[in-house]
């Protein structure tokens, strides 16, 4: 089976059309109608999903789910469609901190979990490497769709894609209009006067958007944070570097944000640290030095962590000095222990760069003394 493109979305196996609609379910089909109709090649999504509250909820189920009349089925009857799955489980409520279902997005705080919750659901849908996700901006509160643009920016992936579904206000507010089906049917309005479906002009607009995922880190990928702190995370990667070390805590906060690290990788990232602070070059592990690497190793690992402990055990490991093995691996878990606490992005100005060729690359940091904070300062 041939691996899916992400530059062709609809070669992925699971593809999911996800739309937030407060009282306009035609959103979905006018959107399937565009995508069948007018993408080349086509893309047809194999399930759709609907964010909404109470209130909206029985506007989709009514137009969507009823038994007399599903339009999403008719649509796909007329055109002769693959039908998506689409049922009441894929109609997702809006709910609080508590999981009550909001009865409509009124104010601050219902705003806040509305946010919230289409964050938690656009992760979710991104998360599996074999989907699709298409977002329409077509429905919803304005606030709503707002964030569902946000959501897909912070999580969104290559095969991802956004688009506005447009047809004239008239039609748009129309409750009996659905799509242009492929004969003429004759619609009213509400003024008496009517209009033949059929000739009814839909346009998709696609939407580009700025994919901001790559500087998130793991814990929000794979997590359950807030829109508002999933926000914040994204803009690290934009704020100024700053390192700051605390001999006496242990503790390492790049951008302000704690970098956990095990105490070997602490003490290795440390003495980078220091050797960039002193304006020493950077680093190979048979940089013939007095005293030698090792040795600078140590006294950075026990001006950390002090003798007891695990301190005769690296002491032991490194008694025939630095092999490249163990470089190799420290740098490796350090760098690990950065991107997963920063992201990729926000990550980068504080790895180990590589400086010159093999086999002779040199390690070290590239970072300006005004970056570096150490307390108490380490002489």
């Amino acid at each position: 089976m041939n691996q899916p493109d992400p530059t062709l979305p609809h070669t992925y196996p699971r593809r999911i059309l996800l739309a937030v609609a407060a009282y306009s379910p035609q959103i979905v089909t006018e959107t399937c109608y565009a995508l069948a109709l007018q993408t080349d090649p086509p893309w047809l999504p194999t399930e759709v999903h609907i964010i909404t509250t109470q209130r909206g909820a029985e506007y989709v189920r009514a137009g969507l789910c009823a038994t007399r009349q599903n339009e999403l089925g008719k649509l796909c009857a007329d055109y002769a469609l693959p039908p998506p799955a689409f049922d009441s489980s894929h109609i997702h409520l809006i709910t609080d901190a508590q999981g009550i279902a909001l009865e409509d997005v009124r104010n601050g705080t219902d705003n806040t979990h509305a946010a919230d919750f289409i964050t938690r659901t656009v992760r979710r849908f991104t998360a599996d490497p074999h989907t699709s996700l298409h977002v329409s901006l077509s429905g919803g509160r304005r606030t709503m769709t707002y964030y569902i643009g946000y959501a897909l920016s912070l999580f969104g992936r290559p095969q991802d894609r956004l688009s506005h579904v447009l047809i004239e206000d008239e039609y748009y507010f129309n409750r009996e209009f659905y799509y242009p089906p492929p004969r003429p049917v004759w619609v009213m309005r509400e003024d008496g006067s009517g209009f033949d479906a059929a000739k009814v002009e839909v346009t998709l607009a696609d939407i580009p958007f700025v994919r901001l995922r790559e500087g998130l880190p793991t814990e929000l990928l794979e997590g359950n944070s807030t829109f508002s702190t999933t926000i914040h995370a994204a803009q690290r990667r934009f704020d100024p570097v700053q390192v700051r070390l605390d001999w006496q805590q242990a503790s390492l906060h790049c951008g302000g944000v704690a970098v956990p690290m095990p105490p070997v990788q602490l003490a290795f990232y440390a003495w980078m640290l220091h050797r960039c602070a002193q304006n020493q070059p950077p680093v190979h592990w048979t940089t013939p030095e007095t005293p030698d690497l090792a040795s600078q190793f140590l006294h950075i690992y026990q001006r950390l962590h002090g003798q007891t402990g695990s301190y005769e055990q690296v002491a032991l490991a490194l008694r025939d000095g630095i092999t490249k093995p163990w470089f190799e691996e420290r740098k490796s878990h350090t760098h690990k222990a950065l991107k997963k606490a920063l992201g990729m992005a926000a990550a980068e100005p504080y790895l180990i760069q590589p400086h010159g060729s093999k086999p002779r690359t040199h390690f070290g940091l590239n970072l300006l003394l005004d970056a570096l904070d150490f307390h108490p300062n380490l002489n």
